[in-house]
């Protein structure tokens, strides 16, 4: 149970935190980041996800004010997302969260395969 009494915000801040901390959500913010304006199927193609779980993504992160959607009325239609201001003020503690991960690939393979090893016993 949540002790809201000593954290009042405390709910707010894990709905929050599992929106952004969300794979995906970190994923587009990453890519949104460093290629800036993108349409639906180049980050598709980049993230290698379903076209379902992107257009979920991308709407709980532009109801989030994260994601700004520009839709072009174009035959075909053109659908550009790029990152708001306040998606840009995420990108350092995201870019942070992704090269650590990518620094510690080996070592998380290397315990995964050990605890694996351990387990299996």
């Amino acid at each position: 149970m949540l002790d809201t009494a000593g954290c009042p915000d405390c709910k707010r801040i894990n709905d929050v935190l599992s929106r952004v901390g969300d794979r995906w959500s970190v994923l587009v913010v990453i890519s949104l980041a460093r290629d800036g304006t993108l349409r639906f199927n180049e980050l598709k193609k980049n993230l290698g996800i379903s076209q379902r779980m992107l257009s979920l993504t991308l709407k709980e992160l532009e109801r989030d004010g994260l994601v700004h959607r520009t839709y072009h009325p174009t035959i075909p239609p053109k659908v550009e997302y790029t990152l708001t201001e306040m998606g840009q003020s995420f990108r350092e503690p995201v870019s942070a969260l992704g090269y650590w991960a990518l620094e510690n690939l080996t070592k998380i393979d290397a315990a995964r395969q050990a605890y694996d090893k351990s387990v299996a016993k």
